[in-house]
């Protein structure tokens, strides 16, 4: 029972050191924001217009897959000026990649979304212009 009790707390405290480092990469992140804030306009515009099961699905993904990756992006640059906190151009490269890596997964989530929704922003305009 002792046991029982003992994994419920470190479940809460891993839960709560978690919601902590989410909230330190908001604050402290000016990309990761960034990222946040598209999110949300993207979850606005799911409950806006029709879109099926998948299509919510897939927009789910994509968007944590972007936040996911942007926070890998910024605990390795972190780790990396704590290894080396000289300018350093190998250490450059490496950044470069990461970020390299993030913006190919946010265009390509762009593309996912206007594949998505582009009907509905058609219709949307075709409407407006009348």
């Amino acid at each position: 029972m002792q046991n029982n009790n003992l994994r419920k707390k470190n479940i809460f405290l891993s839960a709560q050191n978690a919601w902590k480092g989410f909230w330190t990469a908001l604050i402290q992140e000016p990309a990761f924001k960034y990222m946040v804030f598209s999110a949300l306009l993207v979850v606005g515009a799911m409950l806006y217009f029709p879109t099926s099961r998948t299509e919510k699905a897939v927009l789910l993904a994509m968007i944590f897959s972007v936040l996911g990756l942007e926070m890998i992006n910024s605990i390795m640059e972190r780790f990396l000026d704590f290894l080396q906190p000289n300018h350093d151009p190998r250490v450059k490269i490496i950044k470069d990649l990461l970020s390299g890596f993030v913006f190919l997964i946010v265009i390509g989530s762009a593309i996912i979304g206007l594949l998505i929704f582009w009907p509905h922003l058609k219709t949307l305009v075709s409407f407006s212009s009348y």
